[in-house]
């Protein structure tokens, strides 16, 4: 089936740019400035909004009430479809630190949704721990962090049949620089996060092959001019990308902002590090062996340490907007740096060839309506 989106918009370095979209079996054909004099099957009129490329959440943990950590194929379906009405057309399902019996039990459930995702497709899995400093725990379960099990990580590796794409270590834990080399040999993406790794020993894992950095500047130390830590690290190393929670909480704007112009749009990922209560609202939860209270939009422990987040995708584009960061910018932070982190190179950006994972936004960057594989989806 041919089909023509109308009166769109797209984000340039330029600004905003009228455009014509063209797809034909799933995939974007031609991108003109014009109304091509062609027959189409169907024509989609954008009414003036902004179309935006599929976005990519590799870190997301649950929304709409439901944990992904809770083994079942409902919460899994239930992320699904909330990535998806807010803008999200695939996302790695993210664990928290948990007993292994917990994990695999996450990894079957999974297994028996990816492919019959009722919203956004499941890319894979993220690995958040168990191997983290627990120093630097943040939300993450005390009573499950363990230093780095080669012997663990090979059959949790087998079990999951190809579906880990990311693992979050701690890299400065013992054992982690042969996890490290374990999990490059087998191209999956190694992040430091919920570490509190020196300069020095952030340079090491670097040269090892960690390349990403979870949540930065959160659960790590601070910079310090005398005592830089792995933060300073990753920003000064241009092979490493950052994830980075851009909610008006996690980071401040002044951070935002630096960490743009020091890594650009093509080594910075906005992520959710979203909880079940994104899409819900204020309240009480249980969330990584804790309790959790929401409070104005912001997760916290009963000690007052953040609790990852309730940002949504499309949320996070406008309040980096809001910050001072180019549209253009803000957009392939979200879809086309992630996905050519993950190797994905026909997602994350409009261009001819790729898959039509389109994501139509008003004026206020709320989803008002998706194309997966080219095709209108209900929300």
């Amino acid at each position: 089936m041919r089909t023509l989106i109308k009166n769109v918009v797209i984000a340039t370095e330029l600004g905003k740019e009228p455009a014509y979209i063209q797809v034909e079996d799933g995939r974007i054909q031609a991108i003109s400035s014009q109304n091509p004099e062609s027959h189409f099957d169907k024509i989609i009129d954008g009414l003036g909004e902004l179309l935006i490329p599929g976005m990519i959440d590799v870190h997301i943990h649950g929304a709409n009430h439901y944990d992904m950590m809770d083994g079942t194929t409902k919460s899994i379906q239930e992320v699904s479809k909330k990535c998806l009405a807010t803008g999200c057309t695939g996302f790695l399902v993210t664990s928290v630190t948990s007993s292994l019996a917990q994990l695999t039990a996450m990894i079957e459930a999974v297994k028996q949704v990816i492919g019959k995702e009722e919203g956004a497709k499941i890319l894979g899995i993220h690995l958040e721990g168990p191997y983290l400093n627990i120093e630097k725990k943040g939300m993450q379960d005390p009573h499950f962090i363990r230093h780095p099990d080669l012997n663990e990580m090979r059959k949790i590796i087998e079990h999951a049949n190809g579906l880990i794409k990311m693992v979050t270590i701690a890299p400065e834990l013992p054992g982690a620089t042969e996890l490290i080399d374990y999990l490059r040999s087998l191209d999956i993406i190694v992040a430091a996060g919920h570490t509190n790794a020196t300069y020095e020993e952030a340079s090491i894992a670097f040269h090892h092959g960690v390349t990403h950095i979870t949540h930065c500047c959160n659960a790590m130390p601070q910079i310090h001019h005398r005592n830089p830590g792995i933060t300073t690290a990753a920003l000064e190393n241009d092979q490493v990308s950052i994830q980075a929670i851009v909610d008006n909480v996690h980071l401040h704007p002044g951070m935002v902002r630096l960490m743009h112009k020091v890594k650009t749009a093509k080594r910075m990922v906005l992520i959710t590090d979203a909880l079940q209560a994104m899409g819900v609202g204020d309240g009480e939860y249980q969330f990584g062996g804790h309790h959790v209270t929401v409070l104005n939009g912001v997760a916290r422990l009963t000690d007052g340490t953040l609790a990852s987040s309730t940002v949504t995708m499309n949320q996070a584009l406008k309040i980096g907007t809001e910050m001072g960061i180019p549209l253009s910018d803000v957009i392939q932070m979200a879809s086309n740096t992630p996905a050519t982190i993950l190797g994905l190179e026909d997602l994350g950006a409009i261009k001819a060839g790729n898959i039509a994972n389109l994501v139509f936004l008003d004026e206020h960057f709320e989803v008002s309506n998706v194309l997966l594989d080219g095709l209108l989806v209900s929300l």
